[in-house]
Protein backbone atom coordinates (compact mmCIF):
# COMPACT_ATOMS: atom_id res chain seq x y z
CA UNK A 1 0.00 0.00 0.00
CA UNK A 2 1.50 3.42 -0.70
CA UNK A 3 2.17 5.99 2.23
CA UNK A 4 0.68 9.06 2.64
CA UNK A 5 4.13 10.48 2.59
CA UNK A 6 4.92 9.04 -0.26
CA UNK A 7 2.12 10.81 -2.01
CA UNK A 8 2.54 14.15 -0.63
CA UNK A 9 6.04 14.19 -1.78
CA UNK A 10 4.95 13.16 -5.48
CA UNK A 11 1.67 15.51 -5.55
CA UNK A 12 4.05 18.09 -4.01
CA UNK A 13 6.94 17.92 -6.65
CA UNK A 14 4.32 17.61 -9.55
CA UNK A 15 2.55 21.20 -7.99
CA UNK A 16 6.19 22.91 -7.98
CA UNK A 17 7.73 21.36 -11.08
CA UNK A 18 4.33 22.68 -12.90
CA UNK A 19 4.42 26.40 -10.99
CA UNK A 20 8.26 25.96 -12.17
CA UNK A 21 7.50 25.40 -16.02
CA UNK A 22 4.07 26.58 -17.14
CA UNK A 23 4.84 30.68 -16.38
CA UNK A 24 7.42 30.41 -18.67
CA UNK A 25 5.59 28.39 -21.37
CA UNK A 26 2.58 30.71 -21.34
CA UNK A 27 4.37 34.20 -20.99
CA UNK A 28 6.73 33.51 -23.89
CA UNK A 29 4.04 32.12 -26.52
CA UNK A 30 1.95 35.30 -25.20
CA UNK A 31 5.36 36.99 -26.90
CA UNK A 32 5.61 34.84 -29.85
CA UNK A 33 2.31 35.22 -30.57
CA UNK A 34 3.02 39.44 -30.16
CA UNK A 35 6.22 39.09 -32.36
CA UNK A 36 4.38 36.96 -35.15
CA UNK A 37 2.04 39.64 -35.12
CA UNK A 38 4.90 42.35 -36.65
CA UNK A 39 5.14 39.30 -39.72
CA UNK A 40 2.99 37.44 -42.52
CA UNK A 41 0.39 36.17 -40.10
CA UNK A 42 -0.14 33.15 -42.82
CA UNK A 43 3.53 32.45 -41.95
CA UNK A 44 4.01 31.01 -38.77
CA UNK A 45 7.43 30.22 -38.73
CA UNK A 46 8.37 33.18 -36.51
CA UNK A 47 5.63 31.98 -33.50
CA UNK A 48 6.32 28.23 -33.83
CA UNK A 49 10.34 29.06 -33.02
CA UNK A 50 9.14 31.14 -30.29
CA UNK A 51 7.73 28.36 -28.88
CA UNK A 52 9.90 25.36 -29.34
CA UNK A 53 12.70 27.72 -27.91
CA UNK A 54 10.97 28.35 -24.58
CA UNK A 55 9.57 24.57 -24.58
CA UNK A 56 14.03 24.13 -24.96
CA UNK A 57 14.66 26.27 -22.55
CA UNK A 58 12.06 25.30 -19.67
CA UNK A 59 13.72 21.49 -20.86
CA UNK A 60 17.16 22.83 -20.15
CA UNK A 61 16.50 24.69 -16.57
CA UNK A 62 14.21 21.67 -15.42
CA UNK A 63 16.79 18.96 -16.49
CA UNK A 64 20.30 20.65 -15.73
CA UNK A 65 19.22 22.83 -12.81
CA UNK A 66 15.70 21.30 -11.14
CA UNK A 67 16.17 17.92 -10.81
CA UNK A 68 19.44 17.90 -9.90
CA UNK A 69 18.75 19.69 -6.79
CA UNK A 70 15.61 18.25 -6.26
CA UNK A 71 17.48 14.59 -6.34
CA UNK A 72 20.66 15.78 -4.02
CA UNK A 73 18.57 17.28 -1.88
CA UNK A 74 16.39 14.10 -1.91
CA UNK A 75 19.41 12.10 -1.58
CA UNK A 76 21.86 13.59 1.17
CA UNK A 77 19.06 15.54 3.31
CA UNK A 78 22.25 16.76 5.34
CA UNK A 79 23.00 19.43 3.13
CA UNK A 80 19.57 20.66 4.22
CA UNK A 81 20.15 20.95 7.36
CA UNK A 82 23.42 23.23 6.54
CA UNK A 83 21.60 25.58 4.41
CA UNK A 84 19.62 28.00 6.66
CA UNK A 85 18.33 31.58 6.40
CA UNK A 86 17.14 31.12 2.53
CA UNK A 87 15.46 28.54 0.06
CA UNK A 88 17.08 26.96 -2.62
CA UNK A 89 14.03 26.14 -4.88
CA UNK A 90 12.92 29.89 -4.04
CA UNK A 91 16.36 31.01 -5.67
CA UNK A 92 15.49 28.62 -8.40
CA UNK A 93 11.80 29.79 -9.15
CA UNK A 94 13.07 34.01 -8.92
CA UNK A 95 16.04 33.86 -11.22
CA UNK A 96 14.99 31.11 -13.74
CA UNK A 97 11.31 31.66 -13.89
CA UNK A 98 9.91 34.84 -12.38
CA UNK A 99 13.16 36.83 -14.19
CA UNK A 100 12.32 35.68 -17.77
CA UNK A 101 8.69 35.93 -17.38
CA UNK A 102 9.35 39.85 -16.53
CA UNK A 103 11.54 40.22 -18.92
CA UNK A 104 9.32 38.71 -21.90
CA UNK A 105 6.25 40.58 -20.58
CA UNK A 106 8.07 43.77 -20.89
CA UNK A 107 8.95 42.89 -24.47
CA UNK A 108 5.46 42.44 -25.21
CA UNK A 109 4.67 45.78 -24.93
CA UNK A 110 7.89 46.57 -26.67
CA UNK A 111 6.92 44.77 -29.62
CA UNK A 112 3.02 46.02 -29.49
CA UNK A 113 4.36 49.85 -29.28
CA UNK A 114 6.76 48.59 -32.67
CA UNK A 115 3.62 47.89 -34.22
CA UNK A 116 1.70 50.82 -33.58
CA UNK A 117 4.49 53.14 -34.56
CA UNK A 118 4.36 54.19 -31.01
CA UNK A 119 0.99 55.55 -31.56
CA UNK A 120 -1.10 55.06 -27.59
CA UNK A 121 -4.13 55.09 -29.90
CA UNK A 122 -3.83 51.93 -31.53
CA UNK A 123 -2.58 49.91 -28.59
CA UNK A 124 -4.37 47.44 -26.69
CA UNK A 125 -6.81 48.65 -23.93
CA UNK A 126 -5.31 46.92 -21.39
CA UNK A 127 -3.12 43.99 -21.45
CA UNK A 128 -3.95 40.44 -20.58
CA UNK A 129 -4.37 39.77 -16.88
CA UNK A 130 -3.98 35.84 -16.96
CA UNK A 131 -0.03 35.76 -17.36
CA UNK A 132 1.17 38.01 -14.63
CA UNK A 133 -1.30 36.48 -12.40
CA UNK A 134 0.15 33.08 -13.14
CA UNK A 135 3.47 33.88 -12.62
CA UNK A 136 2.96 35.22 -9.24
CA UNK A 137 0.24 32.49 -8.32
CA UNK A 138 2.77 30.10 -9.49
CA UNK A 139 5.61 31.22 -7.31
CA UNK A 140 3.50 31.81 -4.00
CA UNK A 141 2.23 27.85 -4.39
CA UNK A 142 5.99 27.15 -4.69
CA UNK A 143 6.42 29.28 -1.67
CA UNK A 144 3.29 27.83 0.30
CA UNK A 145 4.45 23.64 -0.57
CA UNK A 146 7.92 24.37 1.10
CA UNK A 147 6.03 25.87 4.29
CA UNK A 148 4.11 22.88 4.58
CA UNK A 149 6.71 20.33 3.86
CA UNK A 150 7.41 19.95 7.41
CA UNK A 151 3.49 19.11 8.27
CA UNK A 152 2.50 15.34 7.95
CA UNK A 153 -0.90 14.92 6.75
CA UNK A 154 -3.10 15.03 9.78
CA UNK A 155 -1.14 18.50 10.43
CA UNK A 156 1.48 18.00 12.81
CA UNK A 157 5.18 18.76 11.90
CA UNK A 158 7.18 16.37 10.93
CA UNK A 159 10.48 14.95 13.06
CA UNK A 160 13.52 16.66 12.29
CA UNK A 161 11.65 19.80 11.14
CA UNK A 162 11.83 23.15 13.27
CA UNK A 163 8.89 25.58 12.62
CA UNK A 164 10.08 28.81 11.29
CA UNK A 165 8.82 30.56 14.70
CA UNK A 166 11.16 28.72 16.66
CA UNK A 167 14.54 29.91 17.09
CA UNK A 168 16.70 27.50 18.96
CA UNK A 169 19.60 30.02 19.49
CA UNK A 170 17.58 32.87 21.04
CA UNK A 171 15.88 30.45 23.52
CA UNK A 172 19.46 29.03 24.67
CA UNK A 173 20.92 32.07 25.42
CA UNK A 174 18.14 33.30 27.07
CA UNK A 175 17.96 30.41 28.99
CA UNK A 176 21.69 30.89 29.53
CA UNK A 177 21.42 34.33 31.09
CA UNK A 178 18.65 33.90 33.49
CA UNK A 179 20.86 31.04 34.87
CA UNK A 180 23.67 33.03 35.18
CA UNK A 181 21.85 36.18 36.94
CA UNK A 182 20.88 33.95 39.63
CA UNK A 183 23.73 31.85 39.92
CA UNK A 184 27.19 33.21 39.86
CA UNK A 185 28.42 29.98 38.31
CA UNK A 186 28.20 29.97 34.15
CA UNK A 187 25.69 28.48 32.98
CA UNK A 188 25.89 24.31 31.28
CA UNK A 189 25.61 24.87 27.34
CA UNK A 190 22.00 24.11 26.69
CA UNK A 191 21.27 21.42 24.07
CA UNK A 192 19.01 22.29 20.93
CA UNK A 193 15.05 21.74 21.95
CA UNK A 194 13.24 19.25 20.28
CA UNK A 195 10.94 20.60 18.12
CA UNK A 196 7.62 22.21 19.12
CA UNK A 197 4.47 20.23 18.09
CA UNK A 198 1.70 22.76 16.32
CA UNK A 199 -1.42 21.22 15.86
CA UNK A 200 -4.98 22.59 15.13
CA UNK A 201 -5.91 24.84 18.14
CA UNK A 202 -9.01 23.02 19.54
CA UNK A 203 -11.21 25.84 21.49
CA UNK A 204 -12.27 25.47 24.89
CA UNK A 205 -15.79 26.98 24.59
CA UNK A 206 -18.90 24.91 25.35
CA UNK A 207 -20.81 26.13 22.47
CA UNK A 208 -20.71 24.02 19.39
CA UNK A 209 -21.01 26.69 17.19
CA UNK A 210 -18.28 28.95 19.15
CA UNK A 211 -16.32 25.49 18.92
CA UNK A 212 -16.48 25.26 15.39
CA UNK A 213 -15.80 29.21 14.23
CA UNK A 214 -12.56 28.79 17.01
CA UNK A 215 -10.68 26.39 15.11
CA UNK A 216 -7.04 27.56 14.02
CA UNK A 217 -4.16 25.99 11.87
CA UNK A 218 -1.44 26.92 11.16
CA UNK A 219 -1.69 25.59 7.80
CA UNK A 220 -4.52 27.82 6.81
CA UNK A 221 -3.21 30.81 7.84
CA UNK A 222 0.30 30.14 5.64
CA UNK A 223 -2.07 30.34 2.94
CA UNK A 224 -4.05 33.48 3.90
CA UNK A 225 -0.40 35.20 4.70
CA UNK A 226 1.34 33.99 1.67
CA UNK A 227 -1.37 35.97 -0.87
CA UNK A 228 -1.39 38.66 1.30
CA UNK A 229 2.16 38.94 2.09
CA UNK A 230 2.51 39.96 -1.69
CA UNK A 231 -0.86 41.81 -2.75
CA UNK A 232 1.30 45.17 -3.10
CA UNK A 233 3.45 43.67 -5.42
CA UNK A 234 0.04 42.12 -7.53
CA UNK A 235 -1.67 45.04 -7.48
CA UNK A 236 1.87 47.17 -8.60
CA UNK A 237 2.78 44.44 -11.62
CA UNK A 238 -1.23 44.89 -12.17
CA UNK A 239 -0.85 48.31 -12.88
CA UNK A 240 1.65 47.91 -15.60
CA UNK A 241 -1.52 46.35 -17.37
CA UNK A 242 -2.72 50.00 -17.94
CA UNK A 243 -2.48 51.71 -21.18
CA UNK A 244 -1.10 54.73 -20.20
CA UNK A 245 1.76 52.81 -18.52
CA UNK A 246 2.83 49.89 -20.86
CA UNK A 247 2.31 52.72 -23.45
CA UNK A 248 5.15 54.76 -21.69
CA UNK A 249 8.42 53.78 -20.49
CA UNK A 250 6.85 53.67 -16.68
CA UNK A 251 6.44 50.33 -17.66
CA UNK A 252 10.17 49.61 -17.10
CA UNK A 253 10.07 50.85 -13.62
CA UNK A 254 7.29 49.08 -12.56
CA UNK A 255 8.52 45.96 -13.87
CA UNK A 256 12.12 46.59 -12.19
CA UNK A 257 10.73 47.25 -8.83
CA UNK A 258 8.46 44.39 -8.46
CA UNK A 259 11.01 42.02 -9.44
CA UNK A 260 13.08 43.30 -6.76
CA UNK A 261 10.37 42.92 -4.37
CA UNK A 262 9.68 39.25 -5.05
CA UNK A 263 13.74 38.90 -3.91
CA UNK A 264 12.52 38.72 -0.46
CA UNK A 265 10.28 35.20 -0.90
CA UNK A 266 13.88 33.72 -0.83
CA UNK A 267 14.56 34.41 2.68
CA UNK A 268 12.65 32.35 5.30
CA UNK A 269 10.50 33.83 7.54
CA UNK A 270 12.99 32.97 10.57
CA UNK A 271 15.75 35.16 9.07
CA UNK A 272 15.59 38.34 11.14
CA UNK A 273 16.78 40.65 8.58
CA UNK A 274 13.54 39.85 6.98
CA UNK A 275 11.97 42.90 8.08
CA UNK A 276 14.05 45.09 6.51
CA UNK A 277 14.26 43.56 3.28
CA UNK A 278 10.42 44.06 3.07
CA UNK A 279 11.15 47.75 3.83
CA UNK A 280 14.42 48.21 1.10
CA UNK A 281 12.78 45.61 -1.72
CA UNK A 282 9.05 46.74 -1.73
CA UNK A 283 7.61 49.40 0.20
CA UNK A 284 10.31 51.99 0.39
CA UNK A 285 11.04 52.16 -3.84
CA UNK A 286 6.91 51.82 -4.00
CA UNK A 287 6.43 55.19 -2.45
CA UNK A 288 8.38 56.53 -5.08
CA UNK A 289 7.07 54.50 -8.00
CA UNK A 290 3.55 55.38 -6.70
CA UNK A 291 3.93 58.83 -6.67
CA UNK A 292 5.74 59.05 -10.02
CA UNK A 293 2.37 57.39 -11.67
CA UNK A 294 0.45 59.53 -9.55
CA UNK A 295 2.60 62.91 -10.92
CA UNK A 296 2.57 61.95 -14.51
CA UNK A 297 -0.32 59.60 -15.10
CA UNK A 298 -3.09 60.14 -12.53
CA UNK A 299 -4.72 58.11 -9.87
CA UNK A 300 -4.23 54.65 -12.04
CA UNK A 301 -2.65 53.03 -8.91
CA UNK A 302 -4.61 53.60 -5.72
CA UNK A 303 -3.54 56.20 -3.04
CA UNK A 304 -4.44 53.71 -0.30
CA UNK A 305 -1.27 51.72 -1.85
CA UNK A 306 0.78 54.71 -1.61
CA UNK A 307 -0.39 55.40 1.83
CA UNK A 308 0.19 51.94 3.02
CA UNK A 309 3.90 51.92 1.63
CA UNK A 310 4.41 55.36 3.39
CA UNK A 311 3.07 54.48 6.23
CA UNK A 312 4.48 50.98 7.10
CA UNK A 313 8.42 52.56 6.35
CA UNK A 314 7.87 55.52 8.69
CA UNK A 315 6.61 53.52 10.90
CA UNK A 316 9.34 50.72 11.12
CA UNK A 317 11.88 53.50 10.90
CA UNK A 318 10.24 55.67 13.75
CA UNK A 319 10.06 51.98 16.12
CA UNK A 320 13.26 50.40 15.17
CA UNK A 321 15.57 53.52 14.69
CA UNK A 322 13.93 57.02 15.77
CA UNK A 323 12.37 56.27 19.41
CA UNK A 324 16.30 54.98 20.60
CA UNK A 325 17.44 58.68 19.53
CA UNK A 326 17.87 60.74 22.41
CA UNK A 327 15.64 63.59 20.89
CA UNK A 328 12.97 60.62 21.25
CA UNK A 329 14.14 59.47 24.75
CA UNK A 330 11.50 60.91 26.95
CA UNK A 331 10.07 59.51 30.67
CA UNK A 332 6.99 57.93 30.35
CA UNK A 333 4.61 59.21 33.31
CA UNK A 334 1.22 57.14 31.57
CA UNK A 335 0.26 54.22 33.92
CA UNK A 336 -1.15 52.59 31.16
Amino acid sequence: MVSGRLVKLVVFELLELAAFSVPTLVVTEQFAAALQGTRNRNEKTVYWLGVSCSIAYVALVTLVVWVPVKVLFYRKRYLQAKIRGWSPVMLMCVVLTTLPCFAFSIAVTEVQKSVSNNSTSSLPKTLPDFQVSLVLTSLIIVDIIEKLRKYSLRGRPISGHIPYDLQPQQQISSISEQVESKDSTPAPVCSTPSPRVINVEEPTSSSPVMRVMSRQDERAQIFLMSFVMWYDTIEMVRVAGHPAVFGSAWVFPVYVFSYLSLLRIILLPSVPVLGSMGIILQDFPFIFVRLGLIAALGTITPVLGLCKNILVTGSFVYFNYLINLQAFSVTETSPF
